[in-house]
Order: C-alpha cells, then sequence, then structure tokens
C-alpha cells in the first residue's frame, strides 16, 4: 500500500476580501485550508504559527510576522500587487512569494469606463424625476447645469501601459478616443520612445488621465498639487491602481477649487481610509469613490482563486510559476 503524502496546511487570512459565489475547490483540493474572513495584528501570527502556506489578498504580512512564521514556506497573494508583503523578509527566510496577473482586466476595464462615462455623462449627480413636473425641471436643470459630454475625440491619457493600461486604451479607442502614452516616470527627454510622451506633456494635452502604473518610491503621489496644476480645467482624473499614486489632500483642493472638473477613485492610500481621509468628504464636487472594487467582478474573483491554485500545485511539483520571491 501506497502512503499517502502529507497534505500542507494553510491559511486564507482575509477570505471576506473575495466576496461570496467563488468555489473553492481549485485550493481545497491541494491544501488542507482554514478560512479566515478576516484576520488583523493581534491574530495573525497565531493562525499562521502551524501553517506552510499563507493566502491573502490585501493583508500586510510584515517582517515581524514572517519572521516568528517558522513552518511558513510559501505566501500566496490573491492579487498582482506585493507591496502589502515584506518581500525582503520572505527572501531572507527562504520563502516563497507568488501573486497572479491578468484575472481582472476586464473587470477593471469596465470600471475605468463607467467612471469615465459617469462623469462626463453627469449621471451620479443628476437628479431622479419623480413626477411628470420633476422630469421637465430635471430636463431643464440638467441642460443648464451639467456639462454633458462625449468622449469620441477626446484625449486619453494612460499612465502605465501594461497590459491593464493597454486594454483602457484599446476600449478608450472603441469610444472613438484618441490615445496619448505617458513614458516612464522619471524617462529622459531625449529618450522617450516613439508613440509616447513625457508625463508632463500628457498631462497638459489628456482630457481624461488614468492610472494604470505600480507604486514604488518613484510614483508615489505621482500625482499631486503641481501635477494637477497642469492638467485641463475640464479634465478628468480615474484612478484604479494604487491609492498612493494621488496626493489625496492636493486632488480635494483641486476639486473644490476648479482646477480640474472630476475624478473617480476607487483606491484610497490606506484601505479602509481614516476618517480623516480628505476625499471622504461629502461635499467635494464631481468625485465618485468605490471601495476598491474594480477588479471585483464575479468572473474575476473566480480567475484570481484559479490562478492561486495554478501557483500552490507549481511550487508543490518544484517550479516557480508567477513567483515574485
Amino acid at each position: 500500500m501506497f502512503a499517502m503524502p502529507n497534505i500542507m496546511n494553510a491559511a486564507f487570512l482575509d477570505f471576506a476580501s473575495l466576496g461570496s459565489c467563488v468555489d473553492t475547490t481549485p485550493i481545497d483540493s491541494l491544501l488542507n485550508v482554514t478560512y479566515h474572513r478576516h484576520s488583523n495584528d493581534t491574530n495573525l501570527k497565531k493562525r499562521l504559527h502551524d501553517k506552510q502556506v499563507a493566502m491573502l489578498n490585501k493583508l500586510v504580512l510584515d517582517s515581524s510576522t514572517i519572521k516568528a512564521c517558522k513552518n511558513l514556506e510559501l505566501i500566496v497573494l490573491a492579487a498582482t500587487g506585493t507591496d502589502n508583503v515584506d518581500l525582503k523578509a520572505a527572501k531572507n527566510r527562504g520563502i516563497g512569494v507568488s501573486n497572479i496577473r491578468d484575472y481582472c482586466t476586464a473587470s477593471v476595464v469596465q470600471h475605468v469606463m463607467a467612471l469615465m462615462l459617469d462623469l462626463t455623462r453627469c449621471i451620479e449627480f443628476c437628479p431622479r424625476p419623480i413626477s411628470r413636473k420633476s422630469w421637465q425641471l430635471m430636463e431643464t436643470k440638467a441642460l443648464e447645469e451639467f456639462p454633458l459630454r462625449e468622449l469620441n475625440n477626446k484625449k486619453l491619457g494612460i499612465v502605465g501601459y501594461g497590459n491593464l493600461g493597454r486594454a483602457v486604451a484599446k476600449a478608450g479607442q472603441c469610444f472613438g478616443m484618441d490615445i496619448l502614452i505617458s513614458e516612464r516616470i522619471g524617462t529622459e527627454l531625449d529618450t522617450v520612445q516613439k508613440q509616447r510622451m513625457p508625463f508632463q506633456s500628457v498631462l497638459k494635452e489628456a482630457d481624461v488621465i488614468s492610472l494604470h502604473c505600480p507604486l514604488t518610491s518613484k510614483t508615489c503621489n505621482l500625482i499631486g498639487k503641481e501635477e494637477l496644476s497642469l492638467m485641463k480645467s475640464d479634465a478628468l482624473l480615474i484612478n484604479t491602481a494604487r491609492g498612493a499614486l494621488v496626493d489625496s489632500q492636493a486632488l480635494a483642493d483641486a476639486l473644490n477649487q476648479g482646477i480640474i472638473a472630476g475624478a473617480g477613485i476607487d483606491v484610497l492610500p490606506t484601505e479602509p481610509p481614516e476618517d480623516e481621509e480628505p476625499l471622504l468628504s461629502t461635499d467635494i464636487p464631481n468625485l465618485i469613490i468605490t471601495p476598491h472594487v474594480a477588479w471585483a467582478a464575479k468572473e474575476s474573483r473566480q480567475r484570481a482563486l484559479v490562478q492561486m491554485a495554478e501557483n500552490i500545485a507549481d511550487y508543490m511539483n518544484g517550479g516557480n510559476l508567477r513567483r515574485v520571491v
């Protein structure tokens, strides 16, 4: 009789962040998994003390936690971004870290376009008519007070031209938009690639700026007071990438002062945000905020689980699929 191989123990530490209606069978068939809806600093180390695999989405795994988890072999992220895990500490401990990629492109693209359309058609801000009389009043009010605009022939500036940036550009072209592609931040003017533009030029010329770059030391507060002042007064800013790419106070000020026309924001520098977060103020005009759900279509969440299972299975077979460490 053959002995059954030992099944690795795992914990999914913030499973609630993947929502409901997802099938965990791909992961359950590989590991002995304990699912925790939420975790925090007080219970994190205890939940991982006998686990070989940690799975997480937005939860922070810092150096202290990684050092304390003596059995940990693999960290599997349910996201592309890795800034919530201390990669250096993981590497020093010989712990593998894998992420997932291109699982939510359709969802994010549709969210970006929804924000763009909402802001240009003023759907979010147009009152709902409740009678014949109010219909007539609202129709007149919409024409007089809301600057309804088309997207065709507008310039869409893409900052971060990876898979997501390319997909948003393609969607923008379907609406008849002209695409401006920003060169990577910090690129010298004399080395700008063909068909790309300096970042500052994109800010000045675009009618809509959509951010799709990673958060690094060079891109933190990429959009601040100076950058907002370069944008057109009727321009829109869309951020579905990382919250800290944008200086929240600078954006709130720019919207309140009419420096730009509107913003659609799906991410904030700290999530969940503190009550003092400037963009949570209810009196900021032409601002739409969604709680980091651009990626979260049901189909995307299921693809995320499938890719996580693929990463785990590959690790168990000695591979390094989608490994960042």
